[in-house]
């Protein structure tokens, strides 16, 4: 099929890369001139595991090209999928207005009928949106004569394995119910969907609402661990013995019940606040879902809080060493990360930051800028130089086994706050290291 992907992000470039891989015709629309002259030349311009010797394989073989130009984008696709930003607003609200444009566009230079697949996460009644938009659009040219069908067909892409879920996704969500786009779906589909039946059809509204439910859930699982972990420190527990006393009920299970210093990244948090913005809307009080925001607040503060403990709040002049800044391992997106909550707080009280990141360095540094009190190492244990603690945030596996004689030997104060639970507190008190981690007992 020929194929159009708007924006080349997370979402968008992944989906293109994969779909050409197994023989679709597809242009990616970026309208960003920098970024798509890095695609152009065979990188990427974000970090994904596997992506990159995905992108450059297929754009050499022709079937994965980039373009600004929406006029060509019309005239090449059968189906256009919109895989554009949905930051949130000032109130909590998706900002639709990148879908709304891209909607708009392809409306006022088609020529025949549109089938869109609208990928980007987006409140319910978003697809209805795209309809109305680009039915108004087409009537103001006087061309009602051409019809659009939308789509909902969200992703359930994780940061850091991307490429694999897309490849073998887990659930495919077909929001609509007209059978010829059905049908077209599900022809497009069948390289993904051999092992097993993996599609779902649905209407658009239960598609929509269904990114935001696994994404909040998900999000409710880890704020709830957090909230036991807050626990087991009040009550003298062990949150990783309660983790694995819990996760062996096959109701519960392992996954997304790791205690920590918060979630972060470009999906949860922003879904979290865009749903309960949707549900007060309604004059509705998702009292769950403010929950889970409130507690995910409250845990990104709690490395910060602990360290400013221990100093007895005397942090000006000292230096923390930082072990991660990207919100999760295996990607450098810093959007929402617990790494910024804490570097602010510690700047506001006057310490210096040394931080190592196997991925987020350029990020960071696009974010912050020059500043005498951030200084970015080159690798973990140069950041561990002259440092008085070290504050570890993001649960790469380079970190998980340091060497723990050099980490007593190299810091001033010998001590080390984990918000990954990464290390055994027995193993730190054998090296004679301070230890503080999340919903376990200092040692």
């Amino acid at each position: 099929m020929n194929i159009c992907v708007f924006g080349a992000g997370y979402v968008g470039l992944v989906q293109a890369a994969v779909l050409a891989n197994v023989g679709h015709n597809v242009l990616c629309i970026e309208t960003d001139e920098g970024k798509r002259a890095v695609l152009e030349s065979g990188g990427i311009p974000i970090f994904e595991p596997g992506l990159q010797g995905l992108v450059a394989a297929n754009h050499e073989e022709g079937r994965l090209r980039f373009s600004g130009s929406l006029e060509e984008a019309v005239k090449h696709a059968d189906i256009h999928f919109i895989a554009v930003g949905t930051p949130s607003d000032a109130n909590g609200y998706a900002d639709l207005t990148f879908v709304h444009e891209v909607a708009r566009g392809i409306a006022q230079v088609a020529q025949k009928d549109q089938l869109i697949i609208n990928k980007s996460t987006a409140p319910v009644g978003t697809a209805d949106a795209i309809e109305q938009v680009m039915r108004d659009t087409l009537d103001a040219r006087g061309r009602s004569d051409i019809q659009v069908d939308v789509v909902s067909n969200p992703e359930f892409l994780k940061q850091g394995a991307a490429v694999s879920d897309c490849q073998r996704p887990d659930r495919i969500i077909i929001g609509s119910s007209n059978p010829a786009s059905i049908e077209v779906l599900q022809e497009l589909y069948a390289p993904f969907n051999r092992n097993r039946e993996k599609i779902m059809v649905m209407d658009r509204r239960s598609a929509e609402l269904t990114k935001y439910a696994a994404n909040c859930f998900l999000a409710t699982k880890i704020s709830f661990m957090n909230e036991m972990a807050n626990l087991s420190e009040l009550f003298g527990a062990d949150i990783e013995a309660v983790r694995r006393g819990i996760g062996a009920d096959p109701r519960i299970g392992y996954d997304f019940i790791y205690p920590g210093c918060g979630y972060g990244g470009a999906c949860f948090p922003k879904d979290v606040r865009a749903l309960k913005a949707s549900a007060q809307s309604e004059d509705y009080e998702p009292a769950i879902l403010a929950a889970v925001e409130s507690v995910n607040e409250a845990q990104k503060k709690k490395l910060g809080h602990s360290i400013q403990a221990f100093y007895a709040g005397h942090l000006r002049g000292r230096v923390i060493a930082l072990w991660g800044l990207a919100f999760k391992a295996n990607t450098g997106d810093m959007r929402d990360a617990p790494s910024r909550t804490l570097m602010e707080h510690l700047w506001s009280l006057g310490a210096t930051v040394q931080a190592f990141d196997p991925e987020a360095m350029p990020e960071c540094r696009r974010l912050y800028g020059e500043r005498p009190d951030l200084i970015l190492a080159n690798s973990k244990e140069e950041a561990l130089v002259g440092a008085d603690a070290l504050a570890v945030v993001t649960d790469w596996q380079s970190f998980k086994a340091p060497d723990f004689p050099l980490l007593r030997r190299t810091l001033g104060d010998a001590v080390v706050f984990d918000g990954r639970n990464l290390y055994d507190p027995q193993v730190m008190k054998r090296h004679d290291l301070r230890y503080f981690s999340i919903g376990r007992q200092p040692v």
